[in-house]
């Protein structure tokens, strides 16, 4: 599915200015005194690119109404159609439905301190399983398309308890370029919980 060209201006602004700024905190440092680049060094810098854009791509959907179905900004979205437009645009290939896209990826423990920005978070009810999915975007705090808000909202993963919240289920990787899961944080007792689309 292409992109809006809104939504492409404005990656393609911010990937500029994200490199510029790591060149300036960085500071400038002598070509002899560069050390040579580790091995996945590279892959590293692709990886955390990759998660920059993941969450510009993100907000730029914020605000955008929800559509149960919905799996564009012109449209509006649903949870699982937001994660699949978003992961789309930057050519990562998921299903279409929340409980599916639960699947996908490494399980993660439910750990906020070993999340990083472009995670998959699943939500649902401890008896019907993952129904709910957003985009985790870093400190605390995750972009999704809520049915309840009736739009594309931030929200933290940590909200106090609701009948219109689903509680937080889990955690998935679904790239790991920068080989940056440590063997602790793969969750391999607990299986995705099973779930469907609807939204939170």
């Amino acid at each position: 599915m292409p992109l809006p060209a809104k939504d492409i201006a404005r990656v393609r602004v911010l990937a500029p200015l994200a490199s510029a700024l790591a060149f300036l905190v960085a500071g400038p440092v002598a070509a002899e005194a560069q050390a040579p680049l580790k091995p996945l060094q590279e892959l590293s810098a692709s990886a955390t690119s990759m998660r920059d854009s993941i969450v510009a791509l993100a907000r730029a959907q914020l605000g955008r109404r929800y559509v149960f179905g919905g799996q564009s900004p012109e449209k509006g979205f649903d949870c699982s159609g937001l994660v699949k437009y978003v992961m789309a645009a930057l050519h990562l290939d998921l299903p279409r439905t929340a409980r599916q896209q639960a699947k996908t990826g490494f399980a993660l423990t439910r750990d906020t301190s070993r999340l990083r920005p472009g995670d998959l978070l699943t939500f649902g009810r401890p008896t019907s399983g993952v129904s709910h999915i957003g985009i985790y975007i870093g400190g605390g705090h995750f972009i999704h398309a809520s049915s309840a808000a009736g739009r594309v909202i931030e929200s933290p993963i940590n909200r106090p308890p609701s009948k219109l919240i689903k509680a937080w289920q889990g955690a998935r990787r679904v790239f790991n370029a920068d080989d940056s899961i440590a063997p602790g944080e793969l969750d391999m007792k607990r299986g995705p919980n099973g779930g469907g689309g609807g939204g939170v």
